[in-house]
């Protein structure tokens, strides 16, 4: 090896400890600037953890809260047939001749009118409420239309007519009120 080529290898040598210090001096930095990094992702983590965990504790206390309101809420649709079944069993009663020429139809009658006070007494209890649809605008939130009307004297989109009697518990929707509803008058029809 020449003096040259020793001098060569020397300086080769020295360029790359620079070169590695510079690299040790540039990865120093790095190291500091990446544990900030994780530490503010971590931070973040966190941060949006904590927020989820909130949120998720929110819903779950609304849905506790409606489940306590609105535990009830197909039991009571269900028991609103016993008040139509009662309903209808009176008229039914009140319309047979033969009963009403009974002695004791008016006790039967009493008695069947004591039952239907009570089951309305416990709906009204448990915030259970009849829709009043009878000469109201149409409204599809509360009910629906069975039979259209034509009524002159109406205006058109009015309820005239209850065929089922609809109900609310806490202002929520149990059961639509079914109803006969005017129509504009087709004077095509009139001809």
């Amino acid at each position: 090896m020449t003096k040259s080529d020793k001098k060569n290898k020397d300086q080769s040598l020295h360029e790359n400890k620079d070169l590695s210090k510079e690299n040790e001096k540039e990865q120093i930095p790095k190291k500091e600037e990446s544990i900030k990094d994780k530490l503010k992702n971590t931070e973040d983590k966190l941060l949006r953890t904590m927020a989820e965990m909130e949120n998720q504790r929110r819903r779950f206390e609304k849905e506790r809260q409606e489940a306590f309101e609105f535990g009830g809420f197909n039991f009571a649709k269900e028991s609103l047939s016993l008040l139509d079944n009662i309903e209808r069993a009176t008229t039914s009663f009140k319309n047979d001749e033969k009963l009403k020429n009974n002695e004791d139809f008016k006790k039967i009658i009493e008695g069947i009118e004591v039952v239907k006070k009570d089951l309305i007494s416990i709906f009204k209890k448990n915030g259970i409420e009849v829709i009043e649809c009878v000469n109201k605008k149409f409204d599809p939130n509360f009910h629906q239309a069975m039979l259209e009307v034509v009524d002159g004297s109406k205006e058109p989109g009015t309820v005239v007519q209850e065929i089922q009697k609809g109900y609310l518990m806490k202002n929520r929707l149990l059961r639509p009120s079914l109803v006969g509803v005017t129509k504009k008058n087709d004077k095509k029809t009139e001809k």
